[in-house]
Parts: structure tokens; sequence; C-alpha cells
């Protein structure tokens, strides 16, 4: 390489270097660092502990129950959750400013869930930054799922299954089994992996249900597009209930009948899980009566879906949250529902006379007023996907369909 071959090398490279330098000199924007304004927002400098120990004051001051309404519990019952909590989610106070109380805190969480406002709206009620409220609601209903996490709890003895089996006027039922769709926003990088057949993004929850409106065991997280037997089958409930490592009772000596689950046409019919004939039957025959005894047991895990979706608002609309932090939410209004249901001081305002399906007679004399509040909710129901039977499936449901028609000839009598 000669001489001139080198200076040409040198002076191009020289050249692109300084080329390099002005444009990156050109593209850093060299601004003189300001000092901040504003630490926060004008409307919360007034913001003090007092001012919001005032604002919940003002609502336990009155008489008409507001308090109750604005959480959706009594006083005793928040002040025991507070207790509860505070270890799990008090904060430090710092020279720049003073922590948010625990019971505000508190509040925010119970008031989101029973409504479903926006972080924005809490925000301008609160005169807390919609920052902070979306650290703090996570960081509530993580601590709320981990102090009644046992208030969720599937029996595990016979005598626990028995006492389940009173409430029901299905014959051997001790519990109603149902999955629904929590709509949620489309979550990032997961294609149609959560995309249902009705057109939404979902989470879909599994549940057993108790004859008090109480849930006994939850599933939740499974992707929308699964069905409810999908879900059913890669749930820890069905290992549990075919390896009977729950212990349930030994069919009945007085009817020779399995103690069974109840649940909709999209399950696949089992020994140990009865849905409804397929098809229309006539008046007065044996499968239509044996579906409305059915319907009528089953109509336990209707209603509490119904209760959970009218007292916890935040299911009238999609959940504005990733899929993770969206079953945790849905997780701690279930628990939620148990502990008001289970509450001496907060079960009647929870679940006033008339909530629930009213029946005589085995008739249905009027609708829980649940239904009446629950027009517009995102709690659907799944994709019902038919599926071939057991011959040992099929006669057990012929033994209930005998059993049951033969006892209401002879009421009848």
């Amino acid at each position: 390489m000669d001489v001139a071959t080198l200076t040409a090398a040198a002076v191009y490279l020289f050249t692109a270097y300084r080329y390099y330098v002005n444009v990156y000199k050109k593209r850093v924007i060299k601004k003189k660092w300001k000092k901040r304004r504003w630490w926060m927002l004008s409307i919360h400098r007034n913001r003090t502990r007092s001012s919001m120990d005032k604002q919940l004051a003002e609502l336990l001051a009155e008489p008409s129950g507001e308090f109750d309404n604005f959480v959706r519990m009594s006083v005793n019952d928040f002040e025991y959750l507070l207790q509860k909590i505070s270890p799990i989610v008090a904060k430090q106070d710092t020279d720049w400013r003073d922590a948010i109380p625990i019971k505000i805190r508190l509040a925010v969480t119970l008031r989101y869930l029973a409504t479903g406002d926006s972080y924005k709206s809490l925000h301008h009620l609160f005169k807390i930054s919609s920052q902070i409220i979306s650290k703090i609601i996570p960081e509530v209903c993580s601590a709320l799922n981990e102090v009644l996490k046992d208030l969720v709890k599937i029996p595990t003895t016979e005598d626990e299954w028995l006492s389940k089996a009173e409430g029901f006027s299905f014959p051997n039922c001790i519990g109603t089994l149902d999955g629904k769709h929590i709509m949620i926003v489309p979550p990032p990088h997961t294609a149609s992996e959560y995309f249902n057949y009705k057109g939404h993004f979902s989470i879909v929850i599994l549940a057993l249900v108790d004859s008090d409106y109480c849930f006994m065991f939850v599933d939740i997280g499974c992707p929308g597009r699964i069905s409810d037997g999908g879900v059913y089958n890669q749930s820890v409930l069905r290992q549990k209930i075919e390896t009977n490592s729950i212990n349930l009772p030994p069919p009945n000596s007085n009817t020779n009948l399995p103690y069974v689950f109840l649940a909709d046409s999209a399950f696949a019919l089992s020994t140990r899980i009865m849905k409804p004939f397929p098809g229309h039957h006539a008046l007065g025959t044996p499968q239509r009566i044996f579906n409305q005894e059915l319907s009528r047991s089953r109509v336990f895990v209707e209603n509490t879906f119904g209760i959970l979706s009218s007292k916890f608002r935040i299911f009238k609309s999609s959940i504005l949250l990733d899929e993770v932090k969206a079953s945790k939410v849905t997780m701690t209004c279930i628990l939620l529902h148990n502990f008001l249901r289970k509450s001496i001081y907060s079960r009647n305002s929870y679940t006033p006379p008339g909530t629930v399906d009213s029946y005589v007679n085995g008739q249905l004399v009027q609708g829980g007023s649940w239904r009446l509040n629950n027009k517009e909710t995102c709690i659907t129901t799944l994709n019902a996907v038919p599926r071939r039977s057991t011959m040992n499936a099929l006669e057990t449901r012929v033994n209930f369909m005998n059993y049951i028609y033969e006892r209401r000839n002879h009421s009848q009598a």
C-alpha cells in the first residue's frame, strides 16, 4: 500500500470522526438543570394525616350506614382487617413527608373493589396520586389474601362433607361447581391465548360453592380460551376428587347413591359430577324432574357469583390490570365475600333478606335482588363442549333420576 493510499484513508477516517462528533454534539441537548417547581400537585399539598382521618370520620358520623356502603363492610370488620394487615403494609414516615396511613390504604383498596373506579377517580377522591394508588392496591390485596386465605378452604373430613350436604335439596349433593370468564385488558405478547369464544380477553375462574353461598375452592387465572371442562381437567380439584385425598363420604347406606357435585352441561359427566340430561323433556317425565331438582340446587353457585359481581362492582367492566394482578384482585374479592358472609357484623348488610332466589315447594317465587343490579357484568359463562360420558357415569345419573322421581311421586301420594 503506497503513501497516497494511506494518506487518503487517514483523511477519510478523520473526516468521519469529526462528522460523528458534530452530529453527536447537536443531538445532545445541553439544558441547564432547573430546580423542581413542585414536589406534588397543589391539590395534594393540603393533604395531611388529620385531613385524611377526618374524611373517614365524617362517613362514620353518618347514621344512615354511609361507611358500610363506602367500603362494603361494618366498622368492626374494617377495624379487624386493619389490625390484621397493619404489620404487612405499614410504612415509615420520612423527613420529606408522612407515610399514607394504613386505614387510608385499606379504604382506597376497598373502594376500588366496591366501585371499580379508575385510579384517576380515586386520586381526586383521596388526594393521592394515581401512581401511588397503583402500588397501594396490589400491595393491600396481597396482604388481604394472606390474612384471609383460610376462609376459602375445601373440607377434608367425612363429617365436614356431610355437613355441607344438609343445605341442598338434591340428594347427596355436597357442592355446586361452575366456571366463569373474568374480562381483562388484552395481555401483551399472548396472541389469542386469553381470547375467549365471546370475543373478549379474559381469565377463567373455577369455583366450588356450598349451600351458604360461600366459596370452598377456587382456581383463578387460566386463559380465557379454555372451556369449563378444560379448566376442571387441569385443576387441582379434579386430582383431589379422583384420588379422594379430600376424604369424600362413602355412598349413602339408605340410597346406595354416591355423594356428588352438581355442574352444568359444560362439564363431563362422572360418578362424582352430575349434570342435566341434554335436550328438551316433556313435563312430568323423570328426566325433566331430575333436571329441575338439579337446577334448584345448582342455583347456589349462580347466586354466589351474582352476589359477588353486584357487591364488588369492579366486575361490571373489564379489569384494567394485567392477568396476574387481575387474578390477585379477583381472589381478594372472593376472600372478602366469604369473610363478610361469615361475619356477625356485616352479613345482614352485605346480603340482606331477598338477596338470593327464594323457593317454595320447589318453585321459584322470587328472584334475588342481585339480578336487578346485575344486568351489566363482565362475569360471563363459559363455553360448553360436548363430551362422551362413561357407562358408569350414565348409570349413576339414571339411579339418581329414578330415586328423585320415586321420591317426588311418594311425596305427592
